[in-house]
């Protein structure tokens, strides 16, 4: 029987994910730890894909995790489709080994046939429940059956599954590599765990123990939940006699109410976060220290320095809270990191989605493309995420409606005097739209000073007039992308909307 063979010193570590949905915050972790590890061992990084709960695998998430890794940027050494050494990399693929290897453990006395029905079992539960019996799992009933008879009556096709001797007593022991050394009492494990169904499908634990040693893997870096099943992995190691490999139990990612990270506490998934506008760099740096430390006093690391920093050492113990607003925070950093260029071809999906650029989804005409990303770095402070942006510059693509009378005034002003200040400001868009930000807050300082009134007060109804809002985007910046005819327009139809008002109150 075959056997793997792994270069002393070399470590390899797996993601190996069930595609039976979509890759959510908790998975991306694990992998990215695995990733880290395996980069900043020198190792390698294997995906494996356990496909084994036939009923509710998707073709539809295997594409998802693809994609999902490929806008994180991260990379395997060996997978389904890339190959490597020890393909197939999918579990339904390797079938025939499991059984090989369910067999070898019957041989060695370390499993056996069980050929109890579902019924059968299902009325052994009932018996206990009724008796309010303490005991749980199956009640070894098949255990005693003699080997050759077994044998036989499976060669006959009697069916039946193969489950795995648990040691009757003792204690079973391991070393996590985080949690230090643990002891499990076997009558707490699982009462002998089918490994291989009467289909022919194994269990999670055979599969997972045969791929991981197949495959050479030296280190099992996985989530805390898997604690309670590693002392039965370490027992199916034992019967085969095989070394395990280090074990890792991960901690946990709570919400901030202390309860496991669900989706009642908000995104999950990694689309999610993606659709919401937030950049893979973002969600990486943020993951990356969920449960683990670097550099003192530094909050922003790039992968590349997350590959150098990572080490099983600077993982905590307690588990990690998942912080929305804190994560916010890091995508508006790196949103501020990116040159207009790029930033713009990030956030055009979401203006395209947001009917920007026209109706039925228009992509934007060279002119439009081009005061896209103009007006980028005049929100580029503003926002923490990509979806914002397009609301942000609406006003620029499409004359915003006017505001209700009262947003146009200026404190204590009335509307004849607003409408003084808008016709003075009505002067300024033609210089202004020619001068960068600098000349034109010297220019419309020294006009205001002109004229004896406050530059705020000259600039509101202005702003008010070309935006629609009294918040919005720096004015200097907005005159140049929309130009003086434009904004000019735009300042008319504000004037005539006032002076209607006007001589309706006089």
């Amino acid at each position: 029987m075959a056997r793997c063979y792994t270069p002393p010193m070399i470590t390899r570590d797996r993601y190996a994910p069930s595609p039976t949905g979509l890759q959510h915050i908790g998975g991306v972790r694990t992998a990215l730890f695995n990733y880290l590890f395996a980069k900043a061992s020198g190792g390698a990084f294997i995906l494996r894909l356990e496909d084994t709960d036939r009923s509710r695998f998707d073709p539809a998430y295997v594409k998802n995790l693809y994609d999902t890794f490929a806008w994180l940027g991260l990379y395997w050494d060996e997978g389904p489709d890339i190959g490597g050494p020890y393909a197939p990399y999918i579990q339904s693929e390797r079938f025939a080994l499991y059984r090989q290897y369910a067999l070898e453990l019957i041989d060695k006395d370390k499993a056996y046939y069980c050929f109890c029905s579902p019924e059968r079992l299902e009325t052994v539960r009932s018996k206990r429940e009724a008796a309010r019996s303490s005991e749980t799992g199956y009640d070894r009933y098949c255990r005693a059956i003699k080997r050759d008879h077994a044998a036989k009556r499976a060669a006959d096709g009697e069916p039946c599954v193969i489950r795995l001797k648990i040691p009757l007593d003792n204690t079973t022991r391991f070393h996590d590599q985080l949690l230090g050394d643990i002891e499990w009492q076997n009558n707490d494990i699982n009462p002998d765990p089918v490994l291989l169904k009467s289909d022919g499908f194994p269990t999670y634990h055979l599969a997972n123990v045969v791929d991981d040693h197949l495959m050479g893997i030296t280190h099992v870096l996985r989530a805390q939940e898997w604690l309670p099943s590693t002392p039965l992995h370490v027992i199916l190691y034992q019967s085969f006699g095989w070394n395990p490999p280090a074990f890792c139990h991960l901690p946990m990612v709570m919400g901030q109410d202390g309860k496991k990270l669900s989706k009642r506490h908000g995104a999950t998934s990694v689309d999610e976060f993606r659709h919401q506008g937030y950049l893979p760099e973002a969600l990486i740096n943020y993951v990356a220290l969920l449960g683990a430390s670097y550099i003192e006093g530094k909050d922003l690391y790039t992968l590349e320095e997350l590959e150098v920093c990572f080490s099983l050492e600077k993982l905590n113990k307690a588990p990690a809270i998942f912080d929305y607003k804190k994560l916010e925070w890091y995508n508006g950093q790196y949103i501020r990191m990116k040159s207009d260029k790029d930033l713009a071809a990030l956030a055009l999906p979401h203006a395209v989605d947001a009917g920007l650029f026209g109706q039925n989804n228009a992509a934007p005409d060279e002119t439009q493309g081009r005061a896209f990303i103009e007006a980028i770095p005049l929100i580029k402070e503003r926002v923490s995420f990509l979806h914002e942006i397009p609301e942000k510059l609406r006003y620029l693509f499409a004359e915003p409606p006017l505001p209700e009378t009262s947003e146009f005034l200026p404190k204590a002003m009335d509307i004849a005097k607003t409408i003084e200040l808008l016709e003075l400001g009505r002067e300024l868009l033609e210089p202004l739209a020619s001068r960068n930000d600098a000349d034109a807050e010297a220019f419309i300082k020294a006009y205001a000073e002109s004229h004896s009134v406050k530059l705020g007060n000259l600039m509101m109804p202005l702003r008010v007039a070309l935006t629609g809002a009294r918040v919005s985007p720096p004015l200097f910046g907005t005159v140049r992308i929309l130009g003086a005819h434009v904004s000019r327009a735009r300042v008319e139809r504000a004037l005539a909307a006032l002076r209607k008002v006007n001589g309706q109150i006089t």
